[in-house]
C-alpha cells in the first residue's frame, strides 16, 4: 500500500506536545476562501481531496471530520528540492507530467496552497495542464499567490485551525518564491476553469477559487 493511501485511510495520531506548543507562535491569519471551497465538496458524500502540501496531521483530521472525504498528499515542493539538491531542477517539468496517478475528472478538490509560488513557468504550466485533468466537472480548486516580490526564502504550512483561520509555519527551503504572478497569469494557467472568487488579503496573499465548468455530454 502506497503513501497516499495510508494517508487517506490510516489514523491521524494527535501531534505531539511539543509541536502543538510551538504552533502558539505561528503566526495567524484569516482566510476567506477556505469556507466557500469546504462548501463546494459538502454536496458530495464520497469526495476526493488532493493536497499538494507537506503531511499535516490536524489538517488530515479536519477535513476528514468536514466532509468525510478520502485525502491524498501530494507533497510538490518536496519533490522541487529533491531535484533542485540532485542540480537538475529542470526535471520538474517533466517530472509533474507524470506525477499524478489519478484518472481524469476523478477528483472533487484540490488545494494547492501557495506551491505555484515556487515554480518557474514551464513547472507551473505543466502542474495546472495535470490539475485540470484530474479535476471533474464541478471540482473546485483553491490556490494561494503571493502579491508582492519575495523577500525571503522559506516554505509555509498552512495549518488549518478553522473554516476562516490558518496557521502559518515557516519551513527550510531548498529555493525560495519565483517571481510572483499576475493576475491575468494566473488566470492564463487555468484558462479552462472559472473563477468563482478571488480575494487579495491584508497578508500579500491573494486567494483564488477556481471551479470546472461542465460542458455538454458531461455529468
Amino acid at each position: 500500500m502506497g503513501l497516499l493511501d495510508r494517508i487517506s485511510t490510516r489514523k491521524i495520531e494527535p501531534e505531539s506536545a511539543a509541536v502543538v506548543t510551538a504552533a502558539v507562535d505561528d503566526p495567524v491569519f484569516s482566510t476567506k476562501a477556505l469556507r466557500k471551497f469546504l462548501a463546494c465538496l459538502r454536496s458530495n458524500e464520497s469526495a476526493a481531496l488532493i493536497d499538494l502540501g507537506a503531511v499535516v496531521g490536524s489538517n488530515v483530521t479536519f477535513f476528514g471530520e468536514q466532509l468525510g472525504c478520502k485525502i491524498f498528499v501530494q507533497d510538490i515542493l518536496a519533490d522541487l528540492d529533491r531535484l533542485i539538491r540532485e542540480g537538475r531542477p529542470e526535471a520538474m517539468p517533466a517530472l509533474l507530467r507524470t506525477r499524478f496517478s489519478e484518472e481524469s475528472s476523478s477528483i472533487d478538490g484540490i488545494l494547492c496552497w501557495d506551491v505555484f509560488d515556487y515554480l518557474d513557468r514551464p513547472s507551473a504550466r505543466a502542474l495546472a495542464d495535470e490539475l485540470t485533468r484530474v479535476l471533474r466537472p464541478e471540482g473546485a480548486l483553491l490556490g494561494f499567490f503571493g502579491t508582492a516580490q519575495p523577500r525571503e526564502r522559506g516554505y509555509t504550512k498552512y495549518i488549518v485551525v478553522d473554516e476562516t483561520t490558518l496557521r502559518h509555519r515557516s519551513y527550510a527551503a531548498a529555493r525560495g518564491r519565483q517571481s510572483a504572478l499576475a493576475n491575468r497569469d494566473i488566470i492564463q494557467l487555468f484558462s479552462t476553469l472559472r473563477v468563482s472568487d478571488s480575494f487579495l488579503l491584508q497578508n500579500n496573499l491573494r486567494e483564488i477559487l477556481f471551479r470546472k465548468p461542465v460542458w455538454e455530454g458531461q455529468k
